[in-house]
């Protein structure tokens, strides 16, 4: 009789779960030693003309969409759209993540980065955003590692999808 967690390569894909929990992990320190640190709204020069630590709150969704919505249903749809991105990245990952592919490498970390969010969205109502990228007038929105994790994800896997994987089978690889 065969177990599924003994046979070769399941017991891989915990290590995709471990990714998502050390970003989650990561992100919470980050925002609550923002929290902590820096009251909102002050700032610290990282990097003078392109990195700065500023503490902020984005109670809408990525790039400031909805944020100065007052509509009664935004919170409840973001977390329940929150909820369901989740469910289902953790049913791909179950399901496919035998092998530490590219796709499923950047399917956890779009995990670790929404539940990291969510947390704040569900404790709160707001995502605590600190780093505020610019260059010259060129201004992009205040995120944080959740935000960053999210896009390097989406990266890796549109990446993945767009490389030409070898037809070859293994066994005439040898040949």
């Amino acid at each position: 009789m065969s177990n599924n967690i003994s046979q070769p390569g399941h017991s891989k894909r915990w290590y995709l779960f471990v990714l998502s929990a050390a970003i989650v992990l990561f992100d919470r320190w980050a925002k609550w030693s923002i929290v902590k640190h820096l009251p909102m709204y002050d700032r610290v020069v990282v990097i003078p003309g392109f990195l700065n630590i500023t503490h902020s709150e984005n109670p809408g969704a990525a790039f400031d969409i909805l944020r100065y919505s007052t509509a009664p249903w935004k919170q409840p749809a973001l977390i329940g759209l929150s909820l369901i991105a989740m469910f289902i990245l953790v049913v791909i990952l179950w399901k496919n993540s035998c092998t530490f592919r590219a796709a499923s490498i950047g399917l956890a970390l779009i995990l670790g980065g929404a539940a990291g969010n969510f947390w704040d969205r569900v404790s709160s109502g707001s995502v605590v955003d600190f780093l505020d990228l610019f260059v010259g007038r060129y201004h992009w929105p205040v995120f944080n590692i959740a935000d960053s994790s999210i896009v390097t994800g989406a990266t890796v896997l549109v990446l993945a999808m767009l490389t030409p994987t070898s037809s070859r089978h293994p066994e005439s690889m040898s040949r």
